[in-house]
């Protein structure tokens, strides 16, 4: 008694169809990559570059940061590549743990919207950030912006 088992590669599929989850994949090994180099970047620059350490981190040191055209970049790759990634993941865990589907349509859904929120809030901030307004309060600002 012999038995042929078909090649799986053997029947040709009726139409193409994007494979979603191998280039999920795909992303997060290069997201992943990217990251680290975003991350201790990150960290070098704020820790052991700066003068002073993490006590000279403060908001002056942040906003110092952010108006600088090169950590805005910097900044929203970090901020895109880290939610993206993370979102995705979660997304492989509810894949992978729920089983029913209205639900895990639900989660996902909700996962994306939360992701996207975070995205663009933080993009708005990483490029709309004005530590010193014009016309605001100075008793609301920051100490070293110049009184108006």
């Amino acid at each position: 008694m012999t038995m042929t088992i078909e090649s799986p590669r053997s029947q040709a599929p009726s139409k193409r169809r994007t494979n979603w989850e191998k280039w999920g994949w795909i992303y997060m090994r290069v997201s992943g990559v990217l990251l680290l180099v975003l991350v201790f970047g990150h960290l070098a620059s704020n820790l052991l570059i700066a003068e002073g350490g993490v006590k000279a981190i403060n908001f002056g040191f942040v906003a110092g940061k952010l108006a600088s055209p090169f950590w805005q970049v910097w900044d929203t790759l970090l901020l895109w590549l880290a939610l993206i990634h993370g979102s995705n993941g979660m997304r492989t865990i509810v894949n992978d743990y729920v089983e029913r589907p209205g639900l895990a349509k639900t989660f996902k859904v909700l996962l994306f919207l939360s992701a996207a929120l975070l995205i663009l809030l933080g993009t708005f901030v990483i490029y709309t950030l004005d530590p010193c307004p014009a016309g605001a309060d100075p008793s609301l600002v920051a100490s070293f912006c110049n009184a108006s």
